[in-house]
């Protein structure tokens, strides 16, 4: 198999199943078991925060994107005069929790030119009621890296705005920096090879206070079964602690745990020194093909994926489909991504393949 497909889901090491039937011998245990599942949920904790530059206190474990972008939507507590930018390059995880009816705050869009975010676009969006800007690092429909360190500056000079920043599409592929962050996501099933079930969340110390949670639960609570909680809602914990609201899936703790030390056995700086030649010399390729390359192709803004678009991008996926080759089609839209596990091999059999479905459609 040709797998070029880890975008939508990365292909687990062995480590992971191992990790769900220690799970499972644990569980065997009744409560007693418990001590272990918690065991691993702070080393899950300690081992995510090592990824990211954090401490374990400053992750929080939910059970997916969506679920940790609307916890994050209580935590802010948006007002009618507020505004929240987001881009045309987004995730929905990241950008619909705004735009629903109960956000009373004004929604602002960052819109991308030629596959690109450019940070002079995004200066006049700013201004003294601007609450929050969201983006993500590498943008899951074409691959492009944002300048990090340059929007953190304009956010920082131009507004008071707290900055999310989704990881989902770099987190176990390349190296970053999340020095001037306020809030980092990630999902768990994509470049770290984790599972389902699982959302890292990143809140550094000094933004407890911002990104509190006041969600009913009883895991995210100070004292969730004191004496007087049917007096008034007892107090959430600060930061990041308040994204975990009920039990954690433990059976995906264990496998994420897995997944993050195999990832960080081998060394992002090492899966990059494979990965990144590779995405160089597709791209490089494509560029010579009769498709419309989505991606730009700018070094400092390329990461493990590449899209393009096809009038006949059914039938093209139809064929790389019939020689094993593994990608997202998605209305028109191809996209390909290159991780630590694939090869030279893997991109010669891509371009072949599709430079024979194009001559053929």
């Amino acid at each position: 198999m040709t797998y070029l497909n880890t975008a939508a889901e990365g292909i687990p090491p062995l480590a992971v199943g191992a990790a769900y039937q220690e799970y499972f011998k644990d569980l065997q245990f009744g409560m007693d078991g418990r001590r272990a599942h918690y065991a691993r949920h702070a080393a899950l904790r300690e081992s995510a925060g090592r990824l990211l530059g954090l401490c374990a206190d400053e992750i929080g474990i939910c059970s997916c994107t969506s679920e940790a972008y609307n916890l994050v939507s209580m935590a802010i507590q948006l007002q009618s005069d507020d505004e929240v930018v987001i881009n045309d390059l987004d995730y929905p995880a990241s950008t619909t929790p705004w735009m629903q009816p109960v956000s009373p705050a004004t929604v602002k869009i960052w819109r991308s030119r030629e596959g690109a975010l450019r940070v002079e676009d995004l200066l006049p969006l700013l201004g003294p009621r601007t609450r929050l800007v969201c983006a993500s690092l590498v943008s899951f429909y074409n691959g492009f890296k944002v300048p990090l360190a340059a929007i953190v500056d304009a956010i920082r000079q131009h507004s008071s705005a707290l900055f999310s920043l989704d990881v989902t599409q770099a987190l176990g592929r390349i190296n970053f920096d999340i020095n001037g962050v306020d809030l980092v996501i990630s999902s768990t099933h994509k470049w770290i090879l984790g599972p389902h079930g699982g959302s890292i969340v990143g809140v550094p110390a000094c933004r407890s206070l911002e990104w509190t949670v006041p969600a009913g639960g009883w895991f995210n609570l100070k004292d969730a079964f004191g004496p007087g909680r049917f007096d008034s809602a007892p107090e959430s914990k600060p930061g990041a602690a308040s994204f975990m609201v009920g039990m954690p899936n433990f059976g995906s703790v264990y496998a994420v745990h897995a997944a993050i030390e195999y990832i960080s056995a081998i060394g992002v700086t090492a899966i990059a020194a494979v990965a990144d030649p590779l995405v160089a010399a597709c791209v490089e390729e494509l560029q010579k093909l009769p498709v419309d390359l989505l991606t730009p192709n700018e070094p400092d803004a390329l990461a493990g994926i590449l899209a393009f678009r096809h009038a006949a991008a059914d039938a093209i996926h139809e064929q790389l489909r019939a020689n094993n080759i593994h990608v997202m089609n998605e209305v028109g839209r191809i996209r390909l991504t290159f991780h630590g596990y694939n090869t030279a091999a893997d991109v010669e059999k891509f371009l072949s393949i599709l430079s024979q479905a194009l001559a053929s459609v």
